[in-house]
């Protein structure tokens, strides 16, 4: 099925306030935005920049803000997915440390 992808989308749990859920989802897609950035990064830095107009330290400043920005827009235009996983996760590490009851939640990637 080459194009096709699917998207499971992480839902509230009934028991977690939405301003938890909303905050939890934030920081999922801020460390998606982190590990985008790593990954651009280390593309970019791949990248031969001599030449007429190429190179300097003014360059490499504005290569990582180039990264750090298209990262950031990355992830919050949905990423890769790795928000989602990690949203699942703090779901049940968060509910596991409240109330001692372990959240199942469903499998993804590799571990379906």
């Amino acid at each position: 099925m080459a194009g096709s992808t699917l998207h499971i989308p992480v839902e509230k749990p009934h028991y977690m306030a939405q301003s938890d859920f909303n905050k939890l989802k934030e920081k999922a897609t801020e460390l998606e935005g982190v590990f985008l950035n790593t990954l651009l990064s280390q593309v970019s830095s791949s990248v031969d920049t001599e030449g007429p107009f190429g190179g300097g330290h003014a360059e490499e400043t504005w290569r990582g803000m180039l990264a750090t920005e298209h990262s950031n827009e990355m992830a919050q235009a949905g990423g890769i997915g790795l928000a989602d996983s990690i949203l699942r996760d703090l779901i049940v590490t968060q509910s596991s440390q409240n109330t001692n009851q372990y959240y199942q939640a469903p499998p993804a990637g590799a571990y379906k």
